[in-house]
């Protein structure tokens, strides 16, 4: 065979080669910053794609996600998000509170990012306003982080004899401080003294739970706070183990044997954080999509819990409670 011949049959080759390759999907990726692990965020996910596909994106058949998981550990996101930066993503999703929003922002000032936080995403200078956020970010609020006090407004109405509550925050948590106002403030309006406690990794949580004895309180407030909420079952397995009533801002520990929750829908954030990442790829502006407020609050109370304590819940509460676990 001559030299031309064999180049005319490899040109022949490439051109079939070629539109097979041009009818190979090209998809936008979704660069997901996940604050714990797969197996935590399992349900949020769900509500995620959820969103998603309500938008008509499908993963694997309209939309790639790449994920990053910070295992818990929130000096890990920036490094994560600047990952997810450099893989030059369509979008990223950062659902699991502020410390995730944050550190998203700081990665870039392109990509489109949306958000998904207890906090008030204006006064921690995430977004510039709630109608108008923007720059390139917008996302979903709930209440979890208004509503701590409260938390522990429920708390003494279990314990009307209480002298002292303790409360648990995350002093890594940008909305640390805001919430211990806040909840200062309930507990002079009250008459409780208020017990500050740290705990921000899994060798702080079990010292909480030991020390309370010395501490003389009678009862557990945590704070709003993704790692907490992350860890419902450690929480209330502790809870149980040192029979303490606790109180937290997920339903997933009343469910898992804890005595009480009082904090927004996580399901339902999520769901609207993957619908306005579809609305975003399909070419709306972040700027021009306003932060989504949540403004659905859960009581979640579990009355075997309460037996177990030997603690009566006062029936008002029981009847106001969105569900009661029996």
């Amino acid at each position: 065979m001559r030299r031309r011949d064999v180049i005319l049959l490899l040109g022949g080759a490439a051109a079939w080669t070629r539109p097979a390759r041009a009818q190979q999907p090209i998809w936008p990726v979704i660069g997901y910053l996940g604050l714990e692990s797969p197996a935590a965020y399992a349900s949020r996910l769900s509500a995620f794609r959820a969103g998603l596909a309500e938008v008509g994106y499908v993963e694997s058949r309209d939309v790639a996600i790449t994920f990053r998981w910070a295992q818990g550990q929130y000096d890990r996101l920036p490094a994560l998000a600047a990952d997810l930066v450099a893989q030059r993503v369509s979008l990223i999703a950062a659902p699991g509170g502020a410390p995730v929003a944050l550190a998203a922002k700081s990665a870039t000032t392109t990509i489109p990012i949306v958000f998904e936080m207890g906090g008030d995403p204006v006064a921690l200078g995430v977004v510039d306003s709630l109608s108008r956020p923007g720059g390139n970010l917008t996302g979903v609020s709930s209440l979890s982080v208004e509503v701590s006090r409260k938390r522990l407004e429920f708390m003494h109405e279990v314990l009307p004899n209480a002298a002292a509550i303790a409360v648990v925050d995350n002093p890594t948590s940008p909305t640390a401080n805001s919430q211990l106002r806040n909840l200062h403030a309930a507990a002079e309006a009250i008459g409780v003294r208020l017990q500050v406690l740290h705990a921000s990794n899994e060798q702080e949580l079990e010292a909480v739970f030991a020390a309370l004895p010395e501490q003389r309180a009678s009862g557990l407030v945590f704070t709003s706070d993704p790692y907490f909420a992350n860890r419902s079952r450690q929480l209330a397995a502790l809870s149980l183990r040192h029979a303490v009533p606790a109180i937290t801002q997920s339903r997933d520990f009343p469910i898992a044997g804890g005595l009480m929750s009082y904090g927004g829908d996580f399901e339902q954030s999520h769901r609207q954080a993957g619908i306005y990442a579809g609305r975003i790829l399909k070419g709306e502006k972040p700027a021009d999509l306003p932060v989504q407020l949540v403004t659905k609050v859960e009581l979640f109370i579990n009355l075997q819990a309460a037996n177990s304590l030997g603690i009566t819940v006062p029936p008002s509460l029981v009847i106001g409670a969105d569900v009661v676990l029996e």
